[in-house]
């Protein structure tokens, strides 16, 4: 979620997101070091949207901040549309990162995701600014993927974990670490149909307002008979 806001002395549309991270994996150095890595992946594309007849560029600011006590009711009424609350652990139960919808606010990282330059938290990021998986996940023979192509696409052999390996069989899918933010990406946001108010901003997303506690992993006991 952000807020989008033009400037169109600048030719500029810039959205702003504050992404707020806690759970036991998080820390300031995580915290803006995913701030980093989607605020690269979204301006990296250099964006252009058409304003008042002009072509403005797009840019994102993100900021990270680690809140390790944070109160669930901080993030239930919060009202600042820049706001993201996320938490961080090395246990999900759905084994992978998430968000809790298209068009929110709130969601649950998983560690592993997140390191090595991996593309999750940009991908993630734009879900929760109104974008869903592409329908159509054969894109053989479409070059780049699109940066909310998800993990099992079948994509082009250079973008596959394995460039050697035969479509669907082990090591035959995209690796997320090859997807990219491209113009069509920012086209999908539909940025020219926001509500615009008098002041030229305009709220790119949705309030979830999801408190997540910690994912704790199931333990089954021996029973002997």
């Amino acid at each position: 979620m952000g807020e989008a806001v033009l400037y169109p002395e600048a030719d500029k549309l810039i959205i702003y997101s504050d992404f707020y991270f806690y759970g036991d994996a998080a820390s300031e150095v995580l915290a803006s070091t995913i701030a980093f890595d989607i605020a690269s992946h979204w301006n990296a594309a250099q964006g252009k949207v058409r304003m008042r007849r002009k072509d403005v560029q797009v840019e994102f600011l993100i900021n990270g901040y680690y809140v390790p006590a944070i109160k669930p009711e901080a993030v239930w009424y919060n009202t600042d549309p820049r706001n993201n609350y996320f938490r961080i652990e090395e246990f999900s139960m759905a084994h992978v990162s998430f968000v809790d919808g298209i068009n929110c606010n709130t969601g649950y990282f998983k560690l592993d995701n997140l390191l090595n330059n991996s593309t999750t938290a940009a991908h993630e990021y734009g879900h929760t600014i109104g974008l869903d998986h592409p329908r159509k996940l054969d894109i053989r023979g479409k070059g780049q993927p699109g940066i909310m192509y998800p993990r099992g696409t079948v994509c082009d052999p250079e973008f596959q974990y394995d460039p050697q390996a035969q479509p669907l069989q082990a090591g035959g899918t995209i690796n997320p670490f090859t997807r990219q933010v491209l113009q069509e990406d920012i086209d999908l946001l539909n940025l020219r149909k926001l509500s615009w108010n008098d002041r030229g901003a305009a709220v790119l997303g949705g309030f979830s307002s999801i408190y997540h506690e910690k994912h704790q992993p199931e333990t089954r006991l021996n029973q002997q008979s």
